[in-house]
């Protein structure tokens, strides 16, 4: 039987949240979907504490920059700077393209960053191109959840 892939996303936005899952849920892989909403409870998911003591490690971090409580820069700096988490591949979904959030993603150790575009269409393609390359095409360490 094929495992289950979890990803977690962490995005304060319902909608966004809401379209990342029904993109998500129309794929032919087997992919769990967590959502986090704000980066005090994405820590929380990590650390598997309160309500997520059972949560599962995520193989694929979607993360918002723009969070309530603890933005996506802190949250990316924390998990990076973890030796438990920093393994987990994180991608910077976000509706922001300026240059410096960019750049300061990826010295903060992000594996890609990819802006959120604002059309229905183009936002659902995004993240079926997300998916297909960190599950299809790329090559991901086995029993991450033991590293």
């Amino acid at each position: 039987m094929e495992s289950q892939i979890h990803v977690l996303l962490v995005e304060d936005n319902p909608a966004d949240a809401d379209l990342t899952r029904e993109t998500l849920e129309t794929s032919k892989l087997h992919l769990e979907l967590s959502v986090a909403i704000d980066g005090i409870e994405a820590m929380r998911f990590l650390r598997r504490e309160g309500e997520h003591a059972g949560a599962s490690r995520p193989d694929l971090i979607l993360l918002d920059l723009n969070l309530p409580k603890k933005d996506g820069r802190q949250i990316l700096s924390e998990i990076k700077a973890d030796d438990a988490f920093r393994r987990i591949p994180i991608v910077i979904l976000t509706s922001s393209d300026a240059e410096r959030d960019v750049a300061q993603s990826y010295a903060l150790g992000a594996n890609c960053y990819v802006t959120k575009p604002v059309d229905l269409k183009a936002f659902q393609a995004i993240v079926q191109a997300v998916e297909d390359f960190w599950f299809t095409v790329v090559k991901l360490p086995v029993n991450m959840s033991s590293a």
